[in-house]
């Protein structure tokens, strides 16, 4: 299991981790107000990153509630997003959301993300499957 904590590990920190993200997401999720992009890591954990802009949200103190909410949302679902770097996108409005509002919106998102990712299992079960009939 993964841990539930949120070091520096778990983070997008430089802007070439973040353009990798941006040129090539391998996952879209668009909700209410926010755009999640994800893209394979190759790594055990998953890493987030975060974009709210003033243009999107304009006070500081909006910012950093969002911000608080969003990790902490992250850093309780993480275990489902295992592999995954991921980039929000705030848009105009999230900052209207109160905090319950914007625990349950990135609740359902991270459950949608986790379940875009493609799957090999079933490729791998498919092809045992062909392997008798041929």
């Amino acid at each position: 299991m993964v841990s539930q904590g949120f070091g520096r590990e778990k983070r997008l920190l430089t802007p070439r981790q973040f353009k990798a993200v941006f040129d090539s997401p391998s996952g879209k999720v668009p909700g209410k107000n926010v755009l999640l992009l994800a893209r394979d890591n190759d790594l055990d954990h998953p890493r987030l990153g975060l974009v709210i802009g003033k243009k999107s949200v304009k006070l500081a103190v909006e910012r950093n509630r969002l911000k608080r909410v969003i990790r902490n949302s992250f850093r309780l679902n993480q275990d489902s997003l295992a592999g995954w770097d991921i980039v929000i996108v705030a848009r105009k409005g999230l900052g209207d959301l109160d905090n319950v509002e914007l625990a349950q919106q990135f609740g359902k998102l991270w459950k949608r993300l986790a379940r875009s990712r493609p799957r090999p299992e079933p490729s791998l079960t498919a092809g045992a499957n062909d392997s008798p009939d041929a």
